[in-house]
């Protein structure tokens, strides 16, 4: 099988999943599409749906499936770490297409209250309005405005990483008494973050292990079987001893 990059304009995305694909069996879904294909689709996944969201397409006979992996690699990641967002206050840095799907597994997996911190906090509203439909309790503020006292931190930004290194966020006080720090990011384990959340006994897990749950669950929906749970860490020593090596 040939896993390749398949360019298309907005225009050609409606036609592309009426021909189902063009004979493939399924496909990732980039920005800006994750949107535009719901449309299109036979059915969509309960978590894609909740999210308003869809990263990942499963072409059949009857018809386009649609799901959201990144979904199933954080709530992955989460159960691998050892991190339960039960009952916890929990914070999520940023707002972007990362966020969508962390926040849906946040409230999914019962947190107690959740807030997140943007820079614009009016674009915020309005691209996680599928997300406040279901919790409008969770709490939108500006970094300036954060409240402390989190359990559990997880960061969607850059911020941090290369070229930005050696600045968090959020100030070190701000992770005081924290549980957990995690990061969708795969280059996030060594910022500024997660050395902060370190020095207070936090757990930390970065995003390289969401990476790759999510590309093994787009596998799993395409040949319609699960594989070995041993596959994940298998292919992080491969791609950790490659940017080590």
């Amino acid at each position: 099988d040939t896993y390749t990059l398949l360019e298309r304009e907005p225009d050609q995305v409606a036609a592309f999943i009426r021909e189902n694909g063009e004979g493939l069996t399924g496909s990732n879904v980039t920005i800006p599409y994750k949107e535009k294909v719901i449309p299109y689709l036979k059915s969509i996944a309960p978590e894609a749906e909740k999210i308003g969201a869809v990263n990942t397409l499963f072409f059949t006979p009857g018809g386009v499936e649609g799901y959201n992996t990144d979904y199933l690699g954080f709530d992955r990641m989460l159960q691998a770490a050892g991190i339960s967002l039960d009952g916890k206050a929990v914070t999520v840095l940023g707002n972007g297409g990362a966020a969508k799907a962390v926040l849906q597994v946040v409230t999914d997996r019962k947190a107690k209250t959740i807030q997140i911190l943007s820079r614009h906090p009016e674009q915020a509203n309005e691209s996680l309005r599928h997300f406040l439909a279901q919790r409008p309790d969770a709490q939108v503020r500006l970094y300036a405005d954060a409240e402390p006292g989190s359990q559990v931190i997880i960061n969607t930004t850059p911020v941090g990483m290369f070229p930005k290194v050696g600045v968090s966020p959020v100030p070190a006080v701000f992770t005081a008494g924290c549980e957990a720090a995690g990061g969708t990011n795969f280059k996030s384990q060594g910022t500024q973050l997660f050395g902060d959340a370190a020095k207070s006994g936090a757990k930390t897990c970065n995003g390289l292990y969401m990476l790759v749950a999510q590309a093994v669950a787009s596998e799993e929906i395409w040949q319609q079987k699960e594989l070995d749970p041993e596959l994940i860490p298998e292919i992080m020593k491969q791609l950790e001893d490659s940017f080590h090596g």
